[in-house]
This record gives C-alpha cells, structure tokens and sequence, in this order.
C-alpha cells in the first residue's frame, strides 16, 4: 500500500489517548521490571563441581570488555534516539510509542527468561576456578567431592549464572527490534534488489553478535551459553516486533498495525457518511419545504464533510 498520510499525529494530540490505551501495558512492565530484579537477588543454583571438572573452568578471571552498565545504551537508548528521529520526521506518536514499548517488552521479557534459566541451572563460568579460589588452591570437600569455595561471596554467586549470557540475550533483543524497525522503515525487502539496505540492517546485528564474542573472549561465557542467548533474544525481539508492526518485508512494513487500523476506520466513515448521503431524498420544493439537498460528500482532514447544493428555483 502506498504511503497515505492521515496529518500528523504528535504527542501533544494524540499522546494522551495512547497512553490511556496502552496503560496495562506500562503496568505490566514495571512488573516485568522488578521480576527481573528479583531474579537478580536470587542465589542460584550451585551445580557439583569436581577437581576433575576443573579442568575447562580455570581459564583467566578479567573484568568485562563491555562491562554491564553500558549494555542498556546501546540496547535501549540507542534505539530509542532513532526511534525520536523517526517521530521528528514524520510526527507520528504511533509509531514511536510502539516502537519505545515494543523494544523494553523485548529487553525486559529476555531478561525475565535469561535470568530465570541461569538461576535454574546453575552453570560454572569459565574462569570459576579463579572465582572460587582467589590464590589458586583448590579445595574441595573430602567426601562429596564438590568445590569448597572461600573467595568473595558475591564474585561465587556470579560465577555459577554462566548459561544463558545475558549480555548476549539483552543485545540481540535490543537490536534486533532496531534491526526489524529499520528494515521496514528503509523498505529494505521491497524487490527492487537495492542490496545496500540490508549493509544498514545487519549492523545492529554484527553489534549484537560482537557482543556475544566479547564474552567468549573475556571466558565469562562458553559459547553455548553465547548462542542460546542470542537464539532467546532474537526470538523474543521477533515476536514483541510483531505486536506491533508488520513483517518487515511487507507490503505495509513502513508503519505500525495502529496506522493501518486508523486508516480503516476513517474509510469506514466515509462509507458510512456516504450511505447516510444516498439515504437522504430530495423533497420537492414548494413554499414550506427545505430548499437544500445533500449532493455528496469529501473529506476535510480525515473527517467527513456534506456537499449541500441550494434546490430552489428562484
């Protein structure tokens, strides 16, 4: 469908009416919000872990080359700012609402599901030899045979959440919606085989992915726990996409569902004004009747608008 513009639809008109319309959503996302919280209090799951064992978990223990604090930057924010240059552009508060939800219910439903996997699991990063033992002498219990750990509680607690990584699972949630949002906005699968799109579709997710090996390098992560990370946050980021906007590659990709529904109802309109016009019969006129008779109908910005035309013979 060709782009049909229906005026601009800014904060300040219709900013208000989304926000009433979506409120349940922005609840449940603050509850989303503090479940992810919680389950970053939790204590996980403490899995064996034999002398014997330790032989893939004695890799280097080193801070973070992408360290946590920058993850909701370039996740969240990031998208965000590009989502407010598509609104200054085109003024519609649809879209860009949609957008800033449609991306934190993908943040926030794949930290839900990553940090509840990794407190279930309980799986020993690379470097959990290091965590477990600062000065490099291992201990283990004399009779189960399990790690004694003695080092600091907190870096303990860490090192067995290394399945699913996180960093991996928030960034492909993050930017692969910016990925699928730009997609459709630069119709990047519109057949007309303009290939350089997908050069500026695919660069959030070469970020995503950059991340992902960050993690592997730094040993905070085997890389399965990087592959099923990706695999929940690109899924997740697909499906909240989809909530609210097309397929990418459709015909009507460029806009939110919501746009497409405001467009139906203002055709209904028409149709329906325009039935009530053919309804209407044109009286006689004589001294006592109504010399006006409805002859058609417009739209005048977005809204129905009676033709009348003087009947009268004089």
């Amino acid at each position: 469908m060709a782009d049909i513009l229906l005026g601009s639809r800014s904060v300040k008109s219709h900013g208000l009416k989304v926000a009433r319309i979506h409120m349940h959503d922005w609840l449940i996302l603050l509850l989303l919000l503090a479940i992810v919280g919680i389950l970053n209090f939790i204590e996980s799951f403490h899995r064996f872990v034999g002398e014997e064992m330790m032989i893939d978990l004695k890799y280097p223990f080193k801070h973070n080359t992408i360290p946590v604090w920058s993850v909701p930057i370039f996740t969240i924010l990031l998208p965000i700012a590009i989502f407010f240059l598509y609104y200054y552009y085109r003024l519609d508060v649809y879209d860009w609402h949609h957008a800033i939800l449609g991306i934190l219910y993908s943040v926030l439903i794949t930290g839900v599901i990553t940090d509840a996997i990794k407190d279930v699991v309980g799986r020993p990063r690379p470097n959990f030899f290091w965590r477990c033992f600062p000065d490099g002498n291992g201990v283990f219990d004399e009779i189960t045979g399990n790690v004694a750990c003695y080092g600091d509680p907190e870096i303990i607690k860490e090192g067995y959440k290394s399945f699913p990584s996180g960093h991996t699972s928030w960034s492909f949630a993050g930017l692969t919606f910016l990925s699928w949002y730009i997609a459709g906005k630069i119709r990047a699968f519109d057949r007309r085989g303009h290939v350089a799109k997908l050069c500026i579709v695919l660069l959030p997710i070469l970020g995503a992915a950059l991340v992902g090996v960050s993690h592997i390098d730094d040993y905070w992560h085997h890389w399965t726990d990087v592959f099923a990370g990706a695999l929940i946050g690109t899924t997740v980021a697909a499906l909240c996409y989809l909530q609210f906007f097309p397929f990418p590659n459709h015909v009507d990709g460029w806009a939110p569902h919501a746009y497409f529904k405001m467009l139906a109802e203002m055709n209904g309109d028409v149709q329906s004004a325009t039935a009530r016009i053919n309804s209407l019969r044109v009286r006689r006129p004589d001294a006592t009747s109504d010399t006006t008779a409805y002859v058609g109908c417009e739209i005048d910005r977005g809204n129905p608008k009676f033709i009348s035309q003087d009947t009268s013979p004089v």
